[in-house]
């Protein structure tokens, strides 16, 4: 299942005021439940063989400042991590311009490494996750000046 596939279904259980959903096939699990605020993964499995090259992508969502900014949000739940390796040097700092198929940072979901693209064209301004750690399905990650 896709990144895109996963957000439709989040839309469609904001939209419907569902709380709960589930799907299941051969190679894929997902269960999620919706509080009060954004809906939550509650249990993934991913297919054994990730596909080579398919990321998830973050789409830019202008910020209610007035200042202009823009944020990447993580388009899933998992563990937000700045550098490829921990001897690597970070995708992105504050001050590295961006474009939309820039890689900015990696989440980790079910043991799985997605890359997260910028998809928007800019400048880094503010890093707003610590490396390591835990981050929720929407929660911005960066913010961008656009160009």
């Amino acid at each position: 299942m896709e990144i895109k596939e996963i957000k439709r279904i989040v839309e469609l259980m904001k939209d419907n005021d569902l709380t709960e959903f589930s799907i299941k096939d051969d190679n894929f699990e997902l269960a999620m439940k919706r509080g009060s605020g954004e809906p939550q993964v509650v249990y993934a499995t991913a297919p054994a063989a990730p596909v080579a090259g398919a990321a998830p992508v973050a789409a830019a969502i202008p910020v209610d400042e007035d200042d202009g900014l823009v944020e990447i949000p993580s388009p899933i739940v998992g563990t937000f991590y700045r550098k490829p390796a921990p001897d690597a040097d970070a995708f992105a700092q504050v001050g590295t311009e961006v474009t939309e198929d820039s890689v900015v940072c990696i989440i980790e979901a079910m043991k799985v490494m997605n890359e997260i693209k910028a998809e928007v064209r800019g400048v880094i301004r503010k890093v707003l996750v610590d490396d390591a750690t835990p981050v929720q399905y929407g929660q911005p990650l960066f913010l961008v000046e656009p160009k």
